[in-house]
């Protein structure tokens, strides 16, 4: 057993807040829908999506705003959005209905697991890592999703041609980042950027707040070597 699948410590707190109404109602009436169960065994992708397109995975989707608008505006792609916080899956769920998107589905779990459990190796063009918490207490450090051992997962989950998009407005988190992708054997930055978003993200709530707070954002995109 690998250590990510032993894996102790999660990477957030499941702390789930309390449900708007309009939450809750997104969740009774589509979750059949659009999203798909938790389970120990792989995703079939062509029978998950109505066409056949290229994957993305997104790791954490916050209140969903971000993905919907990246799934919306990019029909030839499908996206599969992974987060465990009811509040932002009801949100999401609601937003999809309304937008009728085929291309977007949800897991709530986390997402160690379903990667480990139900993603299959060479699957995914594309991997979503948007402003993930940088757990800023030294003492946290060891929650950070973002580590060696989760760059060597993802990698094998990877199409050869694919990529990962991480985004962070603190920089002793992206400075480690960089510093793991340097040290790794299979990946190399393909681009960095500092306050300098690229066209096909979205700008977020969160990234509004700070930089009006005069954050500083840094956007990576790493390949396969």
């Amino acid at each position: 057993m690998t250590e990510l699948k032993k894996r102790p410590v999660r990477s957030y707190i499941l702390r789930q807040g309390r449900l708007t109404k309009y939450q809750e109602n997104g969740i009774k009436r589509f979750s059949s829908k659009y999203t798909i169960p938790f389970q120990k065994s792989l995703i079939n992708f062509d029978q998950v999506f109505s066409k056949k397109n290229k994957i993305i995975l997104e790791v954490g989707f916050g209140m969903g705003d971000t993905t919907f608008k990246m799934a919306q505006e990019m029909h030839d792609l499908n996206f599969l959005a992974i987060e465990v916080h009811s509040p932002g899956v009801g949100s999401l769920l609601n937003k999809i209905s309304l937008g009728q998107l085929e291309n977007l589905k949800i897991i709530q779990h986390d997402a160690l697991e379903v990667i480990n459990e139900m993603i299959p190796d060479r699957s995914l063009d594309g991997i979503h890592i948007f402003f993930p918490d940088p757990w800023p207490k030294k003492k946290h450090h060891k929650r950070r999703l973002l580590k060696s051992s989760f760059l060597e997962l993802m990698e094998s989950k990877l199409a050869l041609a694919g990529y990962i998009h991480i985004a962070t407005d603190w920089e002793a988190y992206a400075l480690q980042i960089i510093d793991l992708v340097k040290e790794s054997k299979f990946y190399k930055i393909s681009k960095r950027n500092l306050n300098e978003k690229p066209q096909s993200r979205p700008l977020t709530k969160y990234e509004s707040r700070g930089l009006r707070l005069g954050h500083q954002v840094w956007d990576i995109i790493i390949t396969l070597r």
